[in-house]
């Protein structure tokens, strides 16, 4: 999993509440067990107009000032429904690194840190102040510092943000569940050896 240290992206404002996983990524992809690939179908419903992928030419991540954009900021309830890990994998591979928002269903919020996204609550007050801005000054470039907590912008704006201290080390580091365990593989040796002498 890639580290997540300090990242300045193009800011996407997708301006809804409730997004859920099944908008996210529609059950029909979720047939493959790997995680890439599936960057293609995030938001296939509101993306396309039909099944050859004609593009919905007033839909947010067809317009071509947001074009590698990296930056999802949205609002209250972002990635609710099911808990389906493929809805992170999708914004993954579509290039998002960062999701702004109020606030995020327990799991998906979870699972983004698995897959190397960084997911930060905002205030109500501070997600609007984005909004403006990114009308404003189109296209809206934001630096997310993970090492300090803040995120800022060219024209003074600062927003410090806070998270969970393990899972800022998780993230600076690189580090999903099975990385983290691999940290331990010494002491893991270690302690099987221990049980084999003693015939356990």
């Amino acid at each position: 999993m890639k580290s997540f240290i300090r990242h300045v992206g193009v800011v996407i404002p997708m301006d809804r509440n409730d997004i859920d996983t099944d908008q996210i990524i529609p059950k029909q992809f979720l047939k493959r067990i790997e995680r890439t690939g599936f960057g293609k179908f995030a938001f296939y419903d509101w993306r396309y107009k039909d099944e050859q992928f004609s593009p919905e030419s007033e839909f947010v991540l067809n317009k071509l000032e947001f074009g590698g954009g990296t930056i999802l900021l949205t609002r209250r309830n972002f990635g609710c429904g099911s808990s389906r890990e493929h809805a992170p994998w999708a914004l993954e591979d579509f290039g998002f690194r960062v999701i702004l928002a109020s606030s995020f269903a327990d799991i998906f919020y979870n699972n983004c840190f698995q897959n190397g996204m960084l997911p930060i609550r905002l205030s109500e007050t501070a997600i609007d102040e984005l909004f403006n801005r990114e009308l404003e000054m189109r296209p809206y470039k934001l630096m997310i510092d993970l090492e300090n907590c803040s995120i800022s912008d060219n024209s003074g704006l600062v927003i410090p943000f806070t998270i969970d201290l393990s899972k800022r080390q998780r993230l600076l580091k690189g580090l999903d569940d099975i990385g983290l365990t691999l940290g331990y593989d010494a002491q893991i040796t270690a302690y099987e050896n221990s049980r084999h002498r003693k015939g356990i």
